[in-house]
């Protein structure tokens, strides 16, 4: 069988993992996947066959993954979160394209969008965007522009990558956009390391945001004009009639 899992695993500890994803990696002989995420579950895919790279080698590690897939080894392409959120779903179809006889079977996980909003409360119960600043695939043009229509229309933006070692002062640059259509006393807030060691939570106001120290390993949110803090958590209501009877 020429088969390729393409397997979100969720925000890190394995208690959020999917019972499709354990099936996925159990069934599989080769693992594929990014240093990090394929040491969160070392313990799961002890005798199998693994093949990890440092960031940034995406394209080389899906050729990996379609080069045993073809030899007939049924693989697993691991990323965090969901496959299909920011994950290697996309990239392994395009590698694999001329390749119709390889079955890709993708394989949803827990994204941090929603993981970060269970810690925080419950700030994603209206609309909302998910909007990255990273720019090594999407020119920052292109991002402030979305940010500035999603601030527009009122949405609760979800931040992921909002900060680097290059880009330090991109959650500020983000904020500063956002404040041109919301009031400084949004409230928001930003977890980091969701579901792993070292979890932590804070809550803010959009203009406290903007001075954040945050990292790659962080997801904010930044809520809409309705948002508000209700016992220490975040909530956006959807207008439910009747809370007030």
């Amino acid at each position: 069988m020429k088969k390729i899992y393409v397997v979100g695993l969720g925000p890190g500890d394995e208690k959020y993992m999917t019972q499709a994803a354990r099936a996925a990696l159990m069934e599989s002989q080769i693992i594929v996947g990014y240093d990090l995420y394929v040491e969160l579950i070392k313990t799961l895919i002890e005798g199998k066959t693994i093949l990890s790279t440092p960031m940034k080698q995406e394209v080389a590690r899906c050729r990996m993954a379609l080069e045993h897939a073809l030899e007939g080894r049924t693989v697993a392409m691991v990323c965090s979160g969901d496959a299909g959120v920011y994950g290697m779903a996309g990239i392994i179809m395009e590698v694999a394209g001329a390749h119709p006889e390889v079955e890709i079977e993708v394989i949803s996980g827990i994204t941090a969008a929603v993981s970060s909003a269970a810690v925080l409360g419950a700030p994603l119960i209206h609309d909302f965007a998910i909007i990255s600043l990273s720019d090594l695939l999407t020119p920052w043009e292109k991002i402030e522009k979305r940010l500035r229509l999603a601030a527009e229309a009122d949405f609760v933006i979800c931040l992921y990558n909002p900060s680097s070692m290059k880009r330090k002062d991109y959650l500020r640059k983000a904020c500063d956009i956002i404040l041109e259509h919301q009031s400084p006393k949004t409230e928001c807030g930003y977890v980091r390391n969701i579901g792993r060691e070292g979890e932590s939570a804070v809550l803010c106001r959009l203009e406290d945001l903007r001075e954040a120290s945050v990292d790659m390993f962080t997801t904010v949110i930044i809520g809409n004009s309705q948002t508000k803090q209700l016992n220490g958590r975040l909530v956006t209501p959807r207008g439910y009639r009747g809370l007030d009877a």
